[in-house]
């Protein structure tokens, strides 16, 4: 599952074209710059199809050192990439077809055409036709960039690792929240599941709210204390914590005699009668 849109995903080969409609479909909110995936979800087109969505397609590639370097100048010399830039993208290709690839753009911008649709559009018998063979040489410039970046650049793998963490610490928390079914999607269609997805969507979100006010309250009560809250601690603090959160109990939705904050706990005193739960 996935946590923008809460769209049903089958596990296919590409269900980042699943993303890719997920973000335009969404209601609002900033626009991503970046979209971060596992090995699985990428291939030439995909890079075409993101960056000229306007993302940057940023996957996590396992087997990195089998994947191929493309240059666009053969006479050109790049010095130390020289042995491993074998392959040549065919920009005159790119420009035969820019027209229909802009008006591709378009339409899954406005929504018109799904990605995992058109993904079988550009594709017949099993090899691209013309239009997804000029959007896969348009993909291997990004995927190419992408590669020298991964391995040249440490703060970026760290970028894309800790990105990554941070929805496996979301899926964490949803397993944790979605024990019913054992976490399973037992309704027989898509629109049921969707459902059930936004309901663990607003269970999981009202986590996440809660955990960020009484964070934010922590952050402020330190420092009025006089502790250093630096910029390295604050990047280090996740509001997907859960230990300290009661899943099993009764839910009350009623809005309180007193709504505000409960009184922080010191942190140096333990009560026994207090199990530190929230509910």
């Amino acid at each position: 599952m996935m946590g923008l849109g809460g769209v049903v995903v089958p596990g296919t080969l590409r269900d980042s074209l699943f993303i890719l409609d997920a973000i335009h479909a969404r209601d609002g909110g900033p626009k991503p710059e970046t979209v971060i995936t596992d090995t699985a979800s990428y291939s030439d087109i995909v890079f075409g199809l993101f960056a000229i969505c306007g993302y940057q397609f940023s996957p996590r590639i396992a087997d990195i050192s089998d994947a191929r370097l493309w240059r666009t100048n053969t006479a050109a010399d790049y010095g130390p990439l020289q042995p491993v830039s074998n392959h040549t993208i065919r920009l005159d290709r790119i420009r035969a077809h820019w027209g229909d690839m802009l008006r591709v753009a378009g339409s899954l911008t406005l929504g018109e055409v799904r990605g995992h649709d058109l993904i079988r559009m550009l594709s017949r018998d099993g090899k691209p036709t013309g239009l997804g063979d000029a959007f896969a040489h348009y993909g291997r410039i990004f995927k190419t960039l992408h590669l020298l970046q991964f391995v040249s650049d440490e703060g970026y793998r760290r970028m894309i690792g800790a990105q990554l963490n941070v929805t496996e610490a979301r899926h964490h928390l949803a397993r944790k929240i979605f024990f019913g079914q054992r976490g399973e999607l037992r309704q027989h269609y898509r629109e049921g599941m969707e459902d059930q997805l936004g309901a663990l969507g607003l269970a999981l979100n009202a986590v996440v709210l809660f955990n960020s006010l009484y964070i934010d309250a922590a952050v402020k009560q330190l420092a009025a204390d006089g502790f250093p809250v630096t910029d390295e601690l604050l990047a280090r603090l996740s509001p997907l914590q859960y230990d300290h959160i009661n899943f099993l109990g009764r839910y009350a939705f009623t809005r309180p005699a007193a709504p505000g904050l409960r009184p922080l706990r010191d942190p140096h005193a333990h009560d026994e009668s207090d199990d530190g739960e929230a509910e």
